[in-house]
């Protein structure tokens, strides 16, 4: 398990002497051979800017920092595998932030790049090789050019072609899961929102937010096109823009439209759920899909990250506890991080949350955060730290039922047919 450094120019070696290290928490570690598994396809290698790897002797286990200009290295992971430890370094300047990625600690070991990490999902719908990038360009002037007033196309053209987004790039592709952004404004204050940040947070955006309210025709219009074949989702909620929820009244009117229309595939929102009310109008509308943003079940840890804005951890649950007993196959997208996840008091906490709410899903996803940053700003452990393969194991066990994943899953065909001729028998929401 050699260490992987890289230089200044990003050329990434292997050390021929020194063990890799890992990070859970704020503690370095040693890596476990069952935490390692080989580098996934669509993974990328990162260099940590500012930072020096520290590495191990292996005969003495003393751990030893490389010179200066000798950067640590960190794995990109692609949806579908959950990170267990965060690479080991040092930081060579206290005050910089690490750009908003979820950096896995990654070592060199029988002739390949091994990663610590553990497979959550099938990760082939959002493997970026599995992208076309000339067929989302032809997307993109095909639906541009039939819709050249819309201007949520417009913009999703940017997040396809500039960022390379695979949602939005699914929207111009017309399969699997698409986006159709709805909101500019948020009622959280996200810590590591990588759509919009304080100009004195240290953290750079890595995506740009939406700037307009789009009307409800040019929402149906994406709606439409993509929801085309039994298994296409469409989905508000997406990380160029804020809380879709803040925008319940065009979602509404956009369902409505839409499932008068169609009763193909499936509609989702992204959402943190605060909004209680407006979450209960949308389901009402007839959404089939809801997966919330949470980063914990302790209201002193979700407060501290999430900086909710005239709601509590208390709303969210009575919004999935609404959204699951009308039949909507609610998840959690729960971003997790190695150190803080698997502590105790957090495990025990989430897993009564999942019971209480009636979850059908958790989606694994790696937090894009600089980790002293977000060590600093989190309440201390309270209870042993179990390690994140512990953690999925007594997911697992505990709840049974429930699908431990990394992205949106539909639910099984006949629930999800009961449960739409359920809907088509209820009387419309009065939230608007």
């Amino acid at each position: 398990m050699h260490l992987v450094y890289a230089d200044g120019q990003g050329n990434v070696y292997d050390h021929p002497e020194l063990h890799g290290l890992a990070r859970s928490g704020d503690m370095i570690v040693e890596l476990l051979e069952e935490e390692l598994i080989p580098l996934p396809e669509g993974a990328t290698l990162s260099l940590l800017p500012n930072t020096r790897a520290v590495g191990m002797n292996p005969s003495t286990g003393e751990m030893l920092p490389l010179p200066e200009g000798s950067h640590a290295v960190g794995a990109l992971l692609p949806q579908g595998f959950t990170r267990l430890c965060v690479p080991g370094y040092i930081k060579t300047d206290k005050s910089y932030k690490l750009p908003l990625f979820g950096y896995s600690a990654v070592v060199w070991k029988d002739g390949g790049f091994y990663v610590a990490a553990d497979r959550t999902d099938d990760p082939y719908k959002w493997n970026p090789l599995n992208c076309d990038r000339d067929a989302v360009r032809s997307g993109v002037e095909s639906l541009t050019g039939k819709y050249p007033e819309n201007r949520l196309y417009g913009h999703l053209s940017h997040c396809a072609l500039g960022y390379e987004c695979l949602t939005s790039s699914n929207t111009f592709l017309s399969r699997w899961e698409g986006g159709v952004p709805v909101s500019y404004s948020c009622n959280a204050g996200c810590f590591g929102c990588i759509s919009e940040q304080p100009d004195d947070s240290g953290f750079v955006s890595p995506q740009t937010r939406m700037n307009f309210r789009p009307r409800v025709d040019e929402i149906v219009e994406v709606m439409l096109e993509h929801l085309k074949t039994p298994e296409s989702i469409i989905s508000f909620g997406q990380g160029c823009e804020g809380e879709p929820s803040t925008q319940a009244k065009l979602i509404i009117e956009a369902i409505r439209e839409v499932r008068s229309v169609t009763d193909m595939g499936y509609i989702n929102i992204n959402t943190n759920a605060g909004l209680s009310d407006h979450i209960r109008g949308i389901v009402d509308a007839g959404l089939d899909l809801m997966r919330v943003s949470t980063i914990s079940a302790l209201d002193d840890h979700y407060n501290a990250y999430y900086k909710p804005r005239g709601y509590t951890l208390a709303n969210v649950e009575k919004s999935l506890k609404y959204a699951a007993s009308q039949g909507v196959y609610a998840s959690i997208n729960y971003l997790v991080f190695p150190g803080v996840t698997d502590r105790e008091e957090e495990v025990e906490a989430m897993v009564e949350f999942v019971r209480r709410t009636g979850l059908k899903l958790i989606q694994m996803r790696n937090l894009n955060i600089d980790p002293e940053s977000y060590l600093e700003l989190i309440p201390p452990a309270r209870g042993e730290i179990l390690g994140m393969k512990t953690m999925l194991e007594i997911f697992r066990e505990e709840l049974p039922e429930v699908v431990i994943g990394s992205y949106t899953h539909v639910p099984p065909t006949g629930e999800a047919r009961a449960k739409k001729a359920v809907a088509r028998t209820l009387p419309q929401s009065r939230y608007i």
